[in-house]
């Protein structure tokens, strides 16, 4: 089916009709309704189908998607036969030309063809390699420890500094459609507008494979030899297949192939960030070694460790560097948040695992990762030294670093010993400061899969529905605006992920695809669960650019309040030191808020 006929048949399709064919829906708000879910047994209904947005949503197992997905899962077709199926039960005639089987048969070879041509290139690469022009190629392998079993065994290859010898060679065997889709090719748009001749994507750079868990080539990475053109600009020094009909990058682990039976043997597998790496280590002995390729780590890259790490035990080793460190609290907080436990692994004077490898030894890099640290006691430190005077509002900042990771800690037990190690580490002293750092670890919501508790308040549903609205809509404008302008108003809450991430950009058509994480959308789902207004009214509700403002207006004075609060235990502590010069500063900054307060 057609991308056009699809959206069509999507626009003319009522998902409650569809869906309600198949469960029982009963009506639960102003758009939406529930049931049953029919992917996983539950007694009490946790699958909801909003209406206006045409999505469904499972807070019992997370299964979510528009109609097509629907029928696609329950029926187990491909989704040019879940077009089919929605259309002819809505009554909508179908194209002149059937495409149903054919067109998954068209899809599947496609697939096929994009596989082998991915093998082609791996065999043309890795021939290239032994060339002459690929002196300088092997030259830097050599440098960097790459040993001859190592470039058999990961397949490392070399592309020729050439725009055509590649096409002419793999032109033969495949179709122009698979040549074209492969992303192994470039072409330019001729004047009359059709597309241009195909030329080498990859040139000049030593050519790393990304396999999918069956071991098939599915996307390269190409290191750059050089960091110049022959006219002066910058070369990129990594560049990436483009995503495709078999490559997500955000569904990919590097390595995954080779380490999987290990991560089970051992329990754990251990994440770097780079595929040399990756490579390093795993042959130096460590074979439960995965990376990711040049891409945050993502929810779909969790659930993927998920299935072969079954006792969920992950060792993070990411970069030193201030990208590294964040990269890795953030791979570390979304694993937490799914049950992981997790440890992160500190090198000696800022090495990555590769350079550690061959300077130290592998005895030295066992020995480092036998050691890791336990995450929480990681994220401890950090924030000392982030934090390391020993001021009030020194401790203010370092417990404000740690809130949102508290948050996402699923285990009560847990987050209670977080806070009070942390507080304890910290010497945090005050009893106000430690009251509300134990309140706000408890504020993490208890479980999102719990269908019958909401993480967010009113005020952030308001917001998040006015931001999924289109962006010529006041309402949106203006909760858009305000936030962008004001972080600090909604940092910490349960919301801040999805409200940061819907008001710097247009929610898409499914506004749970703006999600940035499992928790964010079980929150957005419920918030936008709308529920009818209550009956017998003498006066219309507010409108929702009314509830907008009500609700900004609510999330100010409620941010000027929780600096007065900060502000009375800073000046009780200059006050304890006799420090005249910070207490002016704090009266001064106190006085001004008392009087925005009174104003509100």
């Amino acid at each position: 089916m057609s991308d056009n006929f699809a959206q069509l048949v999507k626009q003319q399709t009522d998902i409650v009709k569809i869906v309600g064919e198949y469960i029982k829906l009963r009506k639960s708000g102003a758009q939406n309704y529930t049931g049953l879910c029919p992917f996983h047994k539950e007694k009490t209904g946790s699958f909801s189908v909003n209406a206006t947005h045409g999505y469904f949503y499972c807070f019992g197992c997370h299964e979510k998607g528009d109609v097509f997905t629907f029928i696609m899962k329950l029926e187990n077709i491909s989704f040019p036969e879940a077009v089919r199926v929605v259309a002819q039960k809505m009554g909508i005639p179908l194209p002149k030309r059937e495409f149903s089987s054919p067109e998954e048969a068209r899809e599947a070879g496609l697939r096929r063809q994009l596989l082998d041509i991915h093998e082609a290139a791996t065999q043309y690469f890795e021939a290239a390699l032994k060339s002459p022009e690929a002196a300088r190629a092997r030259e830097y392998l050599t440098g960097r420890g790459v040993t001859a079993e190592t470039i058999q065994k990961f397949r490392i290859g070399y592309a020729p500094d050439d725009f055509n010898h590649m096409r002419n060679a793999l032109k033969p065997h495949f179709s122009e459609e698979a040549m074209r889709s492969s992303g192994l090719f470039k072409s330019k748009d001729q004047a009359d507008g059709s597309p241009g001749p195909l030329y080498a994507g990859f040139r000049k750079r030593i050519m790393f494979p990304i396999a999918n868990e069956q071991g098939k080539t599915i996307a390269f990475t190409g290191r750059a030899l050089d960091t110049q053109d022959e006219k002066g600009r910058d070369i990129a020094k990594y560049m990436n297949s483009p995503e495709g009909p078999i490559y997500t990058k955000g569904h990919v682990l590097f390595n995954l192939d080779k380490a999987r039976a290990e991560i089970r043997s051992l329990g754990f597998a251990l994440l770097v960030e780079g595929q040399m790496d990756c490579i390093s280590v795993f042959m130096a002995g460590i074979r439960n070694v995965i990376a990711t390729s040049g891409t945050a780590f993502t929810e779909a890259q969790v659930r993927l460790l998920s299935r072969f790490t079954p006792n969920k035990q992950v060792i993070l080793n990411f970069d030193p560097d201030n990208a590294g460190r964040t990269a890795a609290e953030k791979a570390g907080a979304m694993l937490t948040e799914e049950g992981f436990d997790v440890r992160i692994v500190l090198l000696e004077d800022g090495l990555d695992p590769d350079r550690f490898i061959r300077e130290r030894g592998l005895q030295a890099y066992t020995a480092a990762v036998r050691s890791s640290h336990r995450y929480m006691d990681y994220l401890i430190e950090r924030a000392r030294q982030e934090y390391p005077a020993r001021t009030a509002e020194a401790k203010v900042k370092a417990m404000n670093f740690l809130l949102p990771h508290i948050r996402r800690i699923p285990s009560p037990l847990q987050r209670d010993e977080f806070a009070a190690d942390a507080a304890q580490k910290l010497g945090i002293d005050s009893a106000i400061l430690r009251q509300e750092l134990r309140q706000a670890a408890m504020q993490r919501v208890e479980s999102v899969r719990s269908h019958s508790h909401d993480p967010a308040s009113e005020i952030e549903r308001i917001l998040l529905r006015a931001l999924v609205l289109p962006e010529t809509d006041p309402a949106r404008q203006l909760a858009a605006t305000r936030l962008s302008e004001h972080p600090e108003w909604y940092d910490g809450l349960p919301s801040s992920a999805m409200l940061e991430t819907l008001a710097a950009a247009p929610a898409p058509e499914n506004p749970l695809d703006a999600a940035p994480d499992q928790s964010s959308r079980v929150l957005l789902a419920r918030a936008l669960q709308q529920h009818e207004p209550a009956e017998g009214l003498a006066t219309a509700p507010p409108s929702l650019g009314e509830q907008v403002e009500d609700a900004l207006h609510t999330l100010e004075r409620r941010h000027i309040e929780r600096r007065l609060r900060e502000l009375r235990s800073l000046i009780a502590e200059a006050e304890r030191r006799s420090d005249t010069q910070m207490l002016t500063s704090l009266l001064q900054e106190k006085m001004q808020l008392d009087r925005q307060l009174r104003a509100h």
